[in-house]
């Protein structure tokens, strides 16, 4: 067995994790390394061989009762000698108690199951073109957050208050949707330009309708039509309806926790992103 050096990622060595995860076919976001780091910047870890990142892992925590796994990849020429177990032992200690979630490959499920990883559903990449906008996207505001994280929390279970502020901020390749109504905000959508193409999520609504809605002002605020949306497995929800306008799936997670899972609720119709939740 190889004796990694374990250690906290920077910034620059989580722009390397995200290359790595490109060639791994996972296109991440253009901008995501920054907003991943500020989500929690001691959640990124790097194993160092021959004086160099040879494997990576996060685990971010979200909140005092809530963490996730993710971005777990060791470069192939140093698979088989224990390097990215190390790694991972040497992360999840950063959850502490936590509950730990994690979107992984289905072949891993027996893998994550021996670390205490049960079953909880599915997460199931779709890709496809909606239709343009034709109403200027209602973007969100600083002042909002309030009210994302408010929905945010009842649609995931959790708070994760440090990941939606840099999530949900507006730049030229990420832009965030609200639905205002006199009651108040009811639901938002993310979209963020990624290697390949733009990426949508979370969306957060009360309907499958203005789920689809935000989505597709989500896509027109950065002036795009064609999308990819990782929607959790459930019947009748965003991903039925958008199979049945014709996306195709191209990828599937099995969404797995160690602890008590959290409750997600109805009003989650996409995931922000398989590697932090």
């Amino acid at each position: 067995m190889t004796h990694p050096i374990c250690r906290t990622a920077t910034l620059e060595d989580i722009e390397l994790m995200l290359d790595w995860a490109a060639d791994e076919g996972w296109n991440p976001g253009l901008a995501d390394a920054r907003a991943f780091q500020e989500a929690d910047p001691q959640g990124f870890f790097v194993a160092e061989a021959e004086g160099q990142p040879v494997a990576a892992i996060s685990v971010v925590n979200h909140s005092p009762q809530m963490a996730f796994l993710g971005l777990y990849i060791c470069r192939p020429d140093y698979r088989g000698r224990g390097i990215g177990y190390a790694l991972w032992t040497h992360a999840l200690n950063h959850a502490g108690a936590r509950t730990v979630g994690l979107d992984g490959v289905p072949t891993q499920e027996a893998n994550y199951a021996k670390s205490g990883f049960g079953l909880a559903g599915r997460t199931r990449r779709l890709e496809g073109a909606l239709d343009r906008s034709d109403t200027p996207p209602p973007l969100a505001t600083v002042a909002d957050l309030e009210a994302i994280a408010r929905l945010d929390r009842a649609a995931n279970g959790y708070d994760r208050p440090a990941f939606l502020a840099a999530w949900t901020a507006q730049s030229d390749s990420r832009k965030t949707v609200l639905t205002r109504t006199p009651q108040g905000i009811t639901g938002f959508a993310t979209a963020r330009l990624c290697r390949g193409g733009c990426k949508i999520g979370p969306i957060v609504a009360p309907t499958v309708d203005e789920a689809l809605t935000l989505a597709r002002q989500a896509a027109s605020a950065l002036g795009r039509t064609s999308v990819v949306i990782d929607t959790p497995d459930a019947p009748q929800g965003l991903g039925q309806r958008l199979q049945d306008m014709g996306f195709e799936e191209s990828f599937a997670t099995a969404r797995m926790y160690r602890g008590p899972a959290p409750w997600p609720g109805p009003t989650l119709r996409a995931i922000a992103t398989m590697e932090l939740g």
